[in-house]
């Protein structure tokens, strides 16, 4: 049910009209002239207008950038005939949400309506959660400007209105655990606890004992009982964070406890009963996981039922600016330094950077520029310190990835002396996930090893003579 102003200097049509919708249950005020029609949207908050193209002596365009100058939300729909078409696209240009051509078919009435109001709702819902967001956390950039992100807080509002099981698909510092924490936020289920567990960051052996608990004595060190983390999260909002990486035999466990909504603690004869919404995040694409037996698929299709997948910063360049602002505000606050804003070289060498790292690597990069500027511009060559601008021109996405990944294990290796272990540890990846982009770009860690032998248990570097 939607507040609708039709707008007609025609009283059958207003008639028709209003007789038609309000057999829908709107409610709807009509106004046949310019004036009373600009009056009653000063006296009132409609969700949708329909204003006829031709009023008489007015234009319909122009009454409809009025009512935008009183309500800039509020989307129009205009009535035209069908000689007048192409001044309905003029007026879609100039904001109108749609139009509909004289005499109209009541279905697509209806369904352009309920479409437009729809999206309305969304839009208004998502405008109210961008604000709790930005209450919360202080950062009302967190969707950006670009439709991709808009879409994707759409999205958040309507899966936070169920209780199903939503997986959010993302790279590393897309920002995974802020639409997670969102997704909280707009559900009734805010004013419980929101618990994550990072599943990449707890070893195999303490998985079980934070996930369910424990009770005294349950195992060597168990000194006194324990609550689990799902337990904490009851009521509330429990994030599964980084499931790709969570050991097969924990994930049979897991997949029980969405099903049955009951555990058992480690060491305890007694059920622990849970009602709680259940998130998941990954930067790894799962059916991949499945594919090579490192991820269930049974448990697959139990998580991956409102997927959110979340676009690289790459993708959505628009944001880079707003995004960028932000965290200059921020740094600069925190460091009591007055700062204007960026050079347009600066923000250039921003925009044309790959960022694979992201938002993260994004907000890193204006840290450390915040950091070491000495005066109020942020320029360009302070921005990724250790990257060259090239060139005025975008080369294709790939290549500047790959060039980037490339460059970065080369000197992963030669600081490590091409020591995996190490490498890994400082990439924050995987061994096995290292290989593979190693074995990517024909990289071989013998070929960055020093040579070394041993004696005394010293080790010693071989000279040139001594290899002769």
């Amino acid at each position: 049910m939607g507040k609708i102003l039709v707008v007609d200097d025609d009283k059958n049509i207003l008639k028709v009209i209003r007789m038609r919708l309000e057999s829908r249950n709107h409610l709807v005020t009509t106004a046949n002239r310019t004036r009373l029609a600009i009056k009653t949207v000063k006296d009132n908050i409609f969700d949708l207008a329909l204003v006829d193209l031709k009023l008489n002596e007015d234009d319909g365009i122009e009454l409809m950038e009025e009512f935008h100058r009183i309500n800039p939300e509020m989307p129009v729909i205009i009535l035209t005939a069908y000689g007048t078409i192409k001044n309905a696209v003029e007026a879609m240009k100039r904001g109108a949400y749609g139009y509909l051509t004289k005499p109209f078919d009541n279905h697509e009435l209806v369904m352009q309506i309920n479409k437009c109001l729809e999206k309305n709702k969304l839009s208004t819902e998502a405008k109210a959660l961008k604000n709790i967001v930005k209450k919360k956390f202080g950062f009302d950039d967190i969707i950006g400007k670009s439709e991709k992100m808009k879409k994707v807080l759409e999205e958040v509002v309507l899966a936070a209105e169920t209780d199903s099981f939503v997986y959010i698909e993302g790279k590393s510092g897309t920002g995974k655990e802020l639409i997670a924490k969102s997704l909280h936020l707009a559900s009734s289920r805010r004013k419980a606890p929101f618990v994550a567990i990072n599943c990449a960051a707890i070893p195999e052996n303490l998985l079980e004992s934070e996930l369910f608990g424990h009770e005294k004595g349950s195992f060597t060190g168990a000194i006194r009982s324990k609550k689990g983390l799902l337990e904490q999260a009851d009521k509330g909002t429990f994030f599964l964070d980084e499931i790709s990486e969570m050991p097969l035999s924990m994930q049979a466990k897991l997949l029980r406890v969405l099903e049955e909504k009951e555990f058992y603690p480690l060491g305890g004869t007694k059920t622990i009963k849970i009602n709680c919404k259940f998130i998941a995040a990954s930067n790894k694409k799962l059916k991949e996981k499945i594919e090579k037996g490192e991820f269930r698929e049974d448990l697959f299709y139990r998580i991956h039922v409102i997927p959110i997948k979340l676009p690289s910063l790459c993708e959505r360049k628009e944001d880079i600016p707003v995004l960028a602002k932000h965290f200059l505000e921020k740094y600069a606050k925190t460091m009591k330094k007055n700062i204007k804003g960026f050079t347009p070289s600066a923000m250039q060498k921003l925009l044309l950077h790959p960022w694979p790292g992201n938002v993260r690597e994004l907000e890193n990069t204006i840290e450390c520029a915040v950091t070491m500027v000495n005066q109020d511009m942020i320029t360009e060559d302070l921005i990724l310190k250790t990257h060259d601008l090239k060139g005025t021109g975008f080369e294709p996405l790939k290549n500047a990835k790959e060039c980037f990944e490339k460059n970065y294990l080369v000197q992963l290796l030669e600081i490590t002396d091409g020591n995996i272990s190490q490498a890994a540890k400082l990439a924050g990846k995987y061994r096995a996930d290292l290989y593979e982009l190693l074995k990517k770009y024909d990289l071989k860690p013998s070929d960055f090893r020093k040579n070394i032998t041993v004696q005394s248990g010293l080790k010693t570097p071989v000279s040139s003579e001594a290899k002769k």
